[in-house]
């Protein structure tokens, strides 16, 4: 007769314990949370809408085990192996470099980015898992809408030509900048366009008088990420989130912070906070950090 031990039996319902609490604790809150990713000297978003779906905003820097991974298997549910949604700002390493990897391990249900590629490895390979996979992709520019449930993503950059910017051959200046908004509360994410390209973006109406909740800084805080008229167009900012990691580029700069604590923004950075979660249920907001 098969007699099973106690300090098996025991350690086996505190194992099941954990799971089924880990699982309640994952599902749908009605809330918006927003989980800036510190995967180094790079970029990486991972968004869960209200209703349970979610997006992944770049991928950091690749490697055999990219840092996103690690942020993903924190944040997203263990029994969910779906993403619903992939930006990919524009295609520079420390912004598509984990995204290999992701793809490789998650299904990935709609593929998004701007209508600027190069003929890097890295953006070639991510652009070929997507037609192996069969993932539907689309290019968004200026004007275009995305509603996930009761919340919205307005595409305010790139506009459709480039033609007439400075550098058109700078990706950066090709990075998708959108608006999510849900309920009163406004997110900007700004990928790596910067002080290239604001007198264009700053010609869009930002329609939103009450400014901005939580900015995604441009270009890991860079010394051109951001002008004056910039921020102005902004509007109130109350947090500002700066995506680093150890860099030769002295990013971020001094010269930026400045700006940012001046109009009364708080300011965090991943190097230093770690992952930065901002939890809204459309009308308050709650800020979390996790080293």
């Amino acid at each position: 007769m098969f007699t099973l031990k106690k300090g098996y039996l025991l350690s086996g319902i505190v194992t099941g314990c954990i799971l089924l609490f880990t699982f309640f604790s994952q599902l749908p809150d009605g809330k918006l949370h927003m989980i800036f990713c510190n995967v180094g000297q790079g970029d990486a978003a991972y968004i869960k809408f209200p209703d349970g779906k979610d997006m992944l905003i770049d991928g950091g820097p690749g490697g055999k085990t990219p840092k996103v991974l690690g942020c993903l298997g924190k944040y997203m549910p263990f029994f969910d192996r779906t993403i619903d949604i992939v930006v990919l700002t524009h295609p520079q390493e420390d912004h598509l470099g984990g995204l290999q990897e992701v793809m490789k391990r998650y299904e990935v249900a709609n593929f998004v980015h701007s209508d600027v590629g190069n003929t890097t490895k890295g953006y070639e390979t991510v652009m070929k898992l997507i037609a192996e996979k069969h993932i539907p992709d689309r290019i968004v520019g200026t004007g275009e809408k995305i509603a996930i449930g009761s919340t919205h993503l307005v595409v305010l950059w790139p506009i459709s030509s480039l033609s007439n910017l400075s550098n058109p051959s700078n990706v950066n200046d090709a990075s998708i900048v959108f608006k999510l908004s849900y309920g009163t509360f406004d997110a900007l994410f700004t990928g790596d366009a910067d002080s290239h390209v604001d007198s264009e973006l700053t010609k869009i109406p930002l329609l939103d008088p009450d400014g901005i909740e939580v900015l995604k800084v441009p270009h890991h805080g860079s010394k051109t990420g951001m002008t004056d008229g910039f921020l102005q167009w902004l509007g109130p900012i109350k947090l500002a989130i700066i995506s680093v990691g150890k860099n030769m580029y002295g990013h971020p700069a001094k010269e930026t912070i400045t700006q940012l604590e001046t109009i009364g923004a708080q300011v965090l950075r991943t190097d230093e906070n770690g992952n930065i979660e901002v939890v809204s249920d459309g009308k308050e907001w709650t800020l979390f950090t996790h080293k």
